[in-house]
């Protein structure tokens, strides 16, 4: 190369490299078949019926935007005849089932999830827009896990309460969100079932493929018809569950705001009421805190399920002396994420759940970066069609951002900084929630002291969302109140005297 060249070619600034413009992943993607209908009924008293008003819905796919099957819109009408087939369902045959018999049914329906599990996961994933390795290996498996869990509890309740006495509150209403399907179904109906109840339950409008096949392993498990019942549609459908007069017991996971409307709507009666609501985490991360390990947290904490979860750790609070360390590697992190086909085994982040979803999300983010927080956002090339939103971080956020306060449910990331333990503990407690958090540090004695001073249900200790059947979940303040799993959420089933 001639001298001149060389020189041109030195005085060329660098340009910085995205992920994939030198190479790129081989596709990956999933060819198991979800066998989803094109059509599907409700379930009520072990069979398959159409809706009392002959009317559907589309089920979309937030990848492709394309519509995966129609769904029964259910009415006043449905829920009354699911409602009353649990009841006989409680009264003729499940309330009076030995616990050891009912565990049989409880087994049976976790080893058919495991046997149907990438049947299974490959829906979720199409039906949501979640990446199918987090659908593969912790919603589905977690879903089964919770119904061998209670199932090894059904003939053991009488533990759960030494010296008094446990009874069914014979038919459970029950209302589960979008963002976990499957899991959020397995959470409500296993410890249900256990207990001796019978259950009508309502899966979100947006994403009910996976409930209404769990209908079919009920009919596999030769389930006594009745003992479950799914009945499909909007919130008008919800609030006729939970309002009915046979629904002696109430489950909710879903937003603040709609939990506040049930809690009203129910509080001049005697119905026992569950919630399980929104959550604004703080993620704490020490100067003594593994950082390598910290950084994997906060992307777990953040953009697992597209942000989709409501103990997820959207408020970053680092100490000061390592946040620019920590955002410098939260950066290089963020860069190599991949944004894009759901059902591709590479994706770690797939689509967002909606479009009213991810209008939501753009709106907070501008919000965010029209109150003067910096923004960063990955790189990444997006898919032409569907709903997905680049992981977001902003820095130098202050508690009165919104962004710092709403619940963006979204892969957005807000950090902010902290000099000592106890602005530590009060940054964290100033919100409106109390569902979870998180503690980073190389000392078990300060994760003892901000276990006990963090106002949340859940803390977890250099991890972040780690779940397991046998360990409570649930939250404080408008975060909602009750826990599932372990024995105190099975207790949430049972009449204690």
């Amino acid at each position: 190369m001639p001298a001149a060249s060389k020189s041109s070619a030195r005085r060329q600034p660098a340009r910085e490299l995205v992920f994939g413009d030198l190479w790129e992943y081989d596709p990956a993607p999933e060819t198991a078949d979800p066998q989803i209908r094109s059509s599907y009924d409700l379930f009520i008293d072990g069979k398959f019926v159409p809706p009392a008003g002959g009317k559907s819905f589309p089920s979309i796919n937030p990848a492709t935007e394309k519509k995966l099957c129609d769904v029964a819109l259910g009415a006043a009408a449905d829920v009354d005849a699911a409602c009353r087939a649990a009841q006989r369902a409680h009264q003729r045959v499940w309330g009076k089932m030995s616990g050891q018999e009912r565990g049989k049914y409880l087994y049976r329906i976790a080893r058919l999830l495991q046997d149907r599990a990438r049947e299974f996961a490959v829906a979720e994933t199409m039906d949501g827009g979640k990446p199918i390795k987090e659908a593969r290996d912790f919603d589905v498996p977690m879903a089964a896990a919770h119904f061998f869990y209670h199932a090894g509890w059904a003939d053991k309740l009488e533990h759960l309460a030494p010296g008094r006495t446990v009874a069914p509150y014979g038919v459970v209403g029950q209302v589960i969100p979008w963002n976990f399907p499957l899991m959020m179904l397995a959470w409500k109906i296993a410890p249900a079932l256990a207990a001796g109840n019978c259950v009508v339950l309502k899966p979100a409008e947006t994403s009910s493929i996976t409930a209404m096949k769990f209908a079919e392993v009920c009919q596999q498990a030769e389930l006594p018809a009745g003992v479950v019942n799914l009945v499909t549609g909007g919130g008008e459908t919800g609030a006729a569950l939970v309002q009915h007069p046979l629904t002696t017991k109430v489950a909710f996971t879903g937003s603040t705001e709609v939990g506040r409307r049930i809690l009203c709507s129910l509080a001049e009666t005697e119905k026992k009421v569950t919630l399980e609501l929104g959550g604004k985490a703080a993620n704490l991360i020490f100067e003594d805190a593994p950082l390598d390990q910290a950084v994997e947290g906060i992307v777990n904490g953040i953009f697992f399920n597209q942000g989709h979860v409501c103990c997820a750790g959207s408020r970053l609070l680092v100490q000061e002396s390592i946040a620019e360390e920590v955002l410098a590697r939260l950066k290089r992190r963020m860069a190599v994420l991949r944004v894009g086909d759901p059902l591709d085994k590479n994706t770690d982040i797939g689509a967002i759940h909606s479009r009213e979803q991810w209008r939501k999300i753009e709106a907070l983010v501008k919000s965010g970066v029209a109150q003067g927080a910096e923004m960063h956002q990955s790189a990444c090339r997006l898919p032409a069609r569907g709903y997905f939103f680049r992981p977001t971080v902003f820095s130098g956020v202050s508690m009165s951002h919104r962004i710092a306060q709403e619940e963006i449910f979204g892969p957005v990331l807000s950090i902010l900084t902290f000099r000592t333990p106890e602005e530590a503990v009060e940054k964290a407690n100033n919100t409106a929630y109390g569902l979870s958090a998180g503690v980073w540090t190389d000392k078990g004695s300060l994760i003892l002291k901000m276990s006990r001073q963090l106002r949340a249900g859940v803390v977890w200790a250099n991890t972040y969302n780690k779940f397991d059947p046998a360990s409570p979940f649930g939250g404080y303040k408008q975060s909602g109140f009750g826990r599932e799993g372990g024995p105190q959420g099975l207790l949430e089933y049972l009449r204690v005297a």
